[in-house]
């Protein structure tokens, strides 16, 4: 595949900012990429270590950079993955971050919409639908052109799950986790199936011993990342690739349909919060946001996550700014 012409702006070179770099090279996504960090020397490190890499015949021949935030005025998308995450031993709740992460995103968008209110902005840092919805309505910025990573690698990670239960190939698995990045995220089951195999009937379709535990799924689904945080001491794999997909389906003008958090317009009563809902992704970004049927169970964890969500946008505007 060959490289798309345009620029990326990595805002962090932290492990999440570093695994977006290297993904956006090795999958040949942009071929100006440019890296800001507060600490120019570790950027400057994360770029030497990347671009290095360039000389591979599997690798495009990209330019990659150290920059600052004056090169955002002609970015096509800038990636936002600064700010603490959770660590082992501390608490595993991404919400404990809102205090740190609501100032660090703050002046973060200052200088970002100094230069810019047209660029793609894809959202990373926790807690993540909180930091869309306050930045989109502090800042002004088009709502359909600021994208949370949101539930696309929850989704996965769910479809992973359930294709690996069903022995099939997780991309035959059509199903959503919807809602918030965090406790509250739901799974609407009626939407959930295999190639047209409604989930009430994949006990019998695919031959398994008993129907697949919802509740033991969506729980795995939930508690996974801070899993991998004990194990590992970070995230930044899945994270990154979910990224770098919004990346190449914006690049590509795929108009695919994935989950991602965007602030609400009406979908389901609701313009107060930003959730992970289906979207339709292209080149202007978010081009429609598809509110699916939920029966009485997804109403009400909807309604579960949405009251949950409103608390914490509450919480986080009386923070104020710095």
């Amino acid at each position: 595949m060959s490289v798309m012409n345009g620029k990326v702006v990595i805002v962090g070179a932290g492990k999440v900012g570093d695994a977006v770099l290297n993904d956006a090279l090795r999958l040949n996504l942009m071929d100006d990429i440019v890296v800001i960090n507060r600490n120019k020397e570790k950027a400057l490190g994360a770029v030497l270590d990347a671009y290095h890499t360039t000389a591979f015949e599997y690798s495009s021949n990209a330019r990659v950079r150290v920059g600052g935030y004056e090169e955002c005025r002609d970015a096509h998308i800038i990636v936002v993955t600064t700010g603490p995450s959770i660590v082992p031993g501390g608490s595993q709740d991404r919400n404990s971050l809102l205090k740190a992460n609501v100032s660090i995103i703050d002046q973060v968008f200052a200088n970002i919409t100094k230069y810019t209110h047209e660029a793609i902005i894809i959202m990373i840092s926790n807690p993540l639908d909180v930091l869309v919805y306050l930045m989109a309505r502090r800042y002004h910025y088009p709502e359909d052109k600021i994208i949370g990573t949101g539930t696309l690698l929850d989704t996965a990670r769910f479809n992973r799950m359930l294709g690996d239960i069903c022995g099939v190939d997780a991309k035959n698995v059509t199903g959503f986790v919807l809602g918030e990045h965090g406790s509250t995220s739901f799974i609407p089951w009626n939407t959930v199936n295999i190639v047209g195999v409604p989930f009430r009937e994949m006990q019998e379709k695919f031959d398994l011993p008993e129907t697949p535990d919802k509740e033991k799924l969506l729980h795995d689904v939930k508690v996974i990342g801070p899993d991998i945080v004990q194990l590992k001491g970070y995230t930044s794999a899945g994270v990154a690739s979910a990224a770098c997909r919004l990346i190449g389906a914006i690049a590509r003008n795929e108009r695919c349909v994935v989950p991602v958090s965007t602030v609400m317009t009406g979908q389901y009563g609701c313009s107060d919060v930003a959730m992970s809902l289906p979207c339709v992704i292209g080149s202007r970004g978010i081009i429609r946001r598809i509110e699916l049927t939920l029966d009485e169970e997804g109403k009400r964890d909807f309604e579960t996550c949405h009251n949950h969500l409103k608390a914490l946008v509450a919480e986080a505007e009386e923070l104020g700014t710095n």
